[in-house]
C-alpha cells in the first residue's frame, strides 16, 4: 500500500484487523498512533478540567482497550518503550483493589494514550477522572475474548455513551488473532460502513513455525506422561502448560515443585502483584516452567517459550490456536504438545482439520475418530467453515489474482483490495500469507448466498488433502 499512498490514514479510518499469533499486531497499532499524536502537536496532547465533583478530569487523545489486567500491562509497557523520551504519557487501568490508588495517583500526573480494561474504566470515568471527548483513537484488543467474558456491555457504554466523539470523527480499529461472525457484526456498531477489513495470514489458523504433536494419553497418565517430556527437555526450556481451572494449576504447579522443577502458576486466585511476579520469573528465564489457565492464553506476549503443553485440552478450537500461539512467534520455531483422549473426541474434527492445515502429522487415532464424530457437538465448537469465514470479511469481496496483479488493480476498486499471498489466489489462495478487505455491504441474502458460494469455492481449492472428511 505504501506504493501509492503517503498516508496509510488516506485509507484506514476505520479497520477491522485478523493477525496470526505473534505477528507484531501491538506494534501495528501503537506506533501509527504515537505518530500521529506527536504529529498533531499541543492539540493533540489536550490538557485536563475540572469535572463537576472538583476532580481533576483528563482527555486522552488515544484509548486501547483489552480484555485482561496482563495485556493492558504487556500494551502498556509497548506503549511506553515507543513512546521513550517524547511528550507522550502513557496511563494504565485496570481491575484490583490493591493497585487501585496507585493507578489514580498515576492518571492524575497526565493521560494522552489510556490502556484499561473496560470495566475499570468504567468505574474510573464514572468518578470523573476521565473524559473522553478529545479521543481520536479508540483500539479494541483482542475484541472477541472481552466479548467471550461478557464485556460487551462495558464496550457500548464506553464508546457509545461516554462523550467520545463518533465513529466519523475517530479512528476506531478492532485487532484479534480470531474475528468470527459475530464480532464483524458488531463492528458495524462500532466502525464507520466503509471500514478496512485487514487479514494477514490463515485466520483461525496456526503458524507452520509450530510443530503441533497430538499423545493419546489416559487422565490417570497425565503426570507421569508429563514428567517424561520435562525430562526430555534441557533444563533452560521454557515451557508453558495450560490447564482448565484454577485448582487443576495450583495441583500440578505443587506437584511438579514436588519432583524438584523449578515451576510457578499464574490463575484467577492469585493476586495481581503475584501473577506479575510469576510471569515475570518465567519471562526472564529464573522459573522455566509456567502452569496456567486460560488467562495467560490471550494476547500475551512471552518471548522464547519453545514448548507449549496442552495438559488439558480446551473445549474450543479457537483457544487451542491461543493457547499454541504463546511458541513460535516472529519467525521462531517452536513445539506444541497435547494430551487427548476420549474426553476430548468432540474436537476431534476440528484439530483434524487444523493440522491438515497447517501441514502437521496427523495420528491415525484422531483420523479414526474424526470419521466417526460428526460436528455440531454441545459444547460451541466452531466448525471448519465457521472459522474460516470468521477469518473473511463478511461484506460481500471482490477477489483478485494473487501475487502483484491485485496490488496492481488496488486503486481501480476504491476501498476494496484483495492482495494474494505468492502464487495464491485472494484470502483463501494457497500461498503464504494474503491480506483482504473490502466494503460495499450488500442485503443479508445476498450476504448468505456469498458465504456459501466462498464455502465452495473453497473446498474445491483444498486439494486432494481434505476429500477424506466426506467420504
Amino acid at each position: 500500500l505504501n506504493l501509492y499512498f503517503d498516508d496509510f490514514s488516506e485509507i484506514c479510518f476505520a479497520c477491522c484487523c485478523c493477525f496470526f499469533l505473534g505477528s507484531g499486531k501491538t506494534a501495528a497499532f501503537l506506533l501509527p498512533i504515537l505518530h500521529h499524536i506527536l504529529s498533531g502537536g499541543p492539540e493533540m496532547l489536550r490538557k485536563s478540567d475540572t469535572a463537576p465533583n472538583g476532580r481533576r478530569r483528563l482527555y486522552p487523545a488515544a484509548l486501547v482497550l483489552a480484555p485482561t489486567r496482563e495485556l493492558t500491562l504487556q500494551i502498556f509497557n509497548e506503549a511506553c518503550k515507543f513512546s521513550y523520551r517524547t511528550p507522550i504519557m502513557s496511563t494504565i487501568l485496570y481491575g484490583g483493589r490493591e493497585n487501585y490508588r496507585d493507578q489514580i495517583n498515576k492518571l492524575r500526573i497526565g493521560c494522552h494514550l489510556l490502556v484499561a480494561t473496560p470495566g475499570r474504566l468504567n468505574d474510573v470515568m464514572n468518578q470523573g477522572y476521565i473524559g473522553l471527548d478529545a479521543c481520536r483513537f479508540l483500539v479494541l484488543d483482542e475484541a472477541d475474548r472481552m466479548l467471550d467474558m461478557g464485556f460487551e456491555p462495558q464496550i457500548r457504554q464506553i464508546v457509545e455513551m461516554s462523550g467520545m466523539p463518533r465513529r466519523s470523527h475517530r479512528q476506531t480499529m478492532m485487532f484479534s488473532a480470531t474475528f468470527p461472525h459475530e464480532i464483524q457484526m458488531l463492528a458495524q456498531d462500532f466502525l464507520v460502513p466503509d471500514y478496512v477489513f485487514l487479514a494477514v495470514g490463515r485466520v483461525g489458523s496456526t503458524s507452520e513455525n509450530i510443530t503441533q504433536k497430538l499423545v493419546w494419553v489416559e487422565d490417570y497418565d497425565k503426570r507421569a506422561f508429563l514428567l517424561d517430556l520435562l525430562n526430555a527437555s534441557s533444563p533452560e526450556t521454557l515451557t508453558l502448560i495450560f490447564v482448565e481451572t484454577k485448582r487443576g494449576a495450583a495441583d500440578l504447579a505443587y506437584f511438579l515443585s514436588g519432583e524438584r522443577y523449578s515451576v510457578v502458576a499464574i490463575h484467577g486466585d492469585l493476586k495481581q502483584f503475584e501473577r506479575e511476579q510469576h510471569l515475570e520469573s518465567f519471562r526472564s528465564g529464573n522459573t522455566p516452567i509456567l502452569v496456567a489457565t486460560a488467562v495467560a492464553a490471550r494476547g500475551l506476549d512471552i518471548p522464547n517459550v519453545k514448548h507449549v503443553i496442552n495438559y488439558d485440552l480446551p473445549s474450543e478450537i479457537d483457544e487451542y490456536v491461543h493457547r499454541i500461539g504463546r511458541t513460535g512467534r516472529v519467525g521462531n520455531i517452536g513445539l506444541a504438545t497435547t494430551f487427548f483422549n476420549n474426553k476430548n473426541k468432540n474436537m476431534a474434527r476440528d484439530l483434524a482439520e487444523l493440522l491438515v492445515e497447517a501441514n502437521q502429522e496427523l495420528p491415525d487415532f484422531l483420523e479414526r475418530m474424526a470419521r466417526e464424530n460428526p460436528r455440531g457437538t454441545q459444547h460451541g465448537n466452531r466448525s471448519r467453515n465457521q472459522r474460516n469465514f470468521g477469518g473473511r470479511d463478511f461484506r460481500d469481496q471482490y477477489r483478485s489474482g494473487g501475487g502483484n496483479a491485485a496490488m496492481h488493480n488496488a486503486r481501480a476498486v476504491g476501498n476494496m483490495y484483495s492482495v494474494g499471498g505468492g502464487g495464491g489466489g485472494g484470502m483463501s489462495g494457497g500461498g503464504g500469507a494474503g491480506m483482504a478487505y473490502g466494503y460495499n455491504p450488500r442485503s443479508v441474502q445476498q450476504q448468505q448466498q456469498q458465504h456459501q458460494y466462498q464455502q465452495q469455492q473453497q473446498q474445491r481449492n483444498s486439494g486432494s488433502r481434505l476429500d477424506w472428511w466426506d467420504d
